[in-house]
């Protein structure tokens, strides 16, 4: 990507420390046994902390509020610094990004008469406090919609490249535009209105509204891709390639079992490739409707 003139954003927080403490000691075999289907995936900041909390509770009745920003048992997020001269260069590419990012979507929603409000990128180190909970490095990049901001470990980009085998500039800026899409989600309603509707069904059924969810996430990422002017030769590829390496489908087979798709929450590699390939193809955010078509 030709991310080298783009002007970073302002828009992001450092927390120092440690603060996880919702998910330390005890929590840790569990966080173990789940890493291989929620580690390290982009997801919803509401689903991956909800996931942790089934885990150790077994029950299914928080699943709802953290999805839709009305949540009341989030904690308080921890304030962090705002100064640049903390941070890494990693980081400051990745304000390059939620910049392009900014200016895309601000133009995409001036068209339709209305005005973009920007999400914060928190940046943390291992471990860290959101809106919605702890943040873990585990848990991949995420969107807390109780505070409205991503919250990322930028060592997830290694990650990517090491254990998924998905490397290059645009795979990364996919992290973070696939992020800025659920805030898009929520800011017009989307996560609301799934809230709404996941709270009315079963697990299954439930995962599949989630699904659709993840789906138009990956749609606006490709969509800000096609918009932002920034590609270069061999971008699309290295979108795609992340998509499909972070599949549930994917995910479950390299864990060694056997893909079930009823317990999917982000989409098949095949889903979420076909999603993401079309937002880069049409850069219209109406092409990404997950939840009127067959997806």
């Amino acid at each position: 990507m030709r991310l080298d003139d783009e002007q970073e954003s302002s828009n992001f927080e450092v927390q120092q420390g440690g603060g996880g403490g919702g998910f330390g000691g005890g929590g840790g075999g569990m966080l173990g046994l789940l890493l291989p289907l929620i580690g390290s995936r982009f997801g919803c900041g509401g689903i991956a902390v909800v996931l942790l909390i089934l885990a150790v509770t077994g029950g299914l009745g928080n699943l709802g509020s953290m999805l839709g920003g009305g949540g009341t048992g989030g904690s308080p997020a921890v304030e962090g610094s705002r100064d640049p001269a903390q941070l890494t260069p990693v980081q400051h590419w990745s304000l390059k990004v939620l910049g392009s990012t900014e200016r895309t979507w601000g133009r995409l929603f001036q068209q339709s008469g209305e005005k973009y409000e920007p999400t914060i990128l928190v940046f943390y180190n291992q471990s860290g406090m959101s809106g919605c909970g702890a943040a873990q490095s585990a848990m991949g990049p995420f969107y807390c919609p109780t505070d409205k901001k991503v919250y990322l470990d930028t060592s997830f980009f290694d990650e990517l490249t090491q254990r998924f085998g998905a490397p290059g500039d645009f795979a990364q800026a996919y992290v973070i535009a696939h992020e800025v899409g659920h805030h898009i989600q929520d800011i017009t309603g989307v996560l609301a209105k799934a809230n709404s509707e996941q709270r009315r069904l079963g697990s299954a059924e439930a995962n599949a509204v989630q699904v659709k969810v993840e789906l138009q996430a990956d749609c606006y990422a490709g969509v800000w891709g096609r918009e932002t002017g920034l590609m270069e030769a061999g971008d699309i590829e290295e979108g795609l390639k992340a998509a499909q390496a972070i599949g549930d489908d994917t995910l479950q087979k390299g864990a060694g079992r056997t893909p079930m798709p009823d317990s999917f929450t982000h989409g098949s590699s095949e889903q979420r490739m076909r999603w993401l390939k079309k937002g880069l193809e049409s850069g219209d955010p109406s092409a990404c409707d997950t939840f009127s078509s067959a997806i």
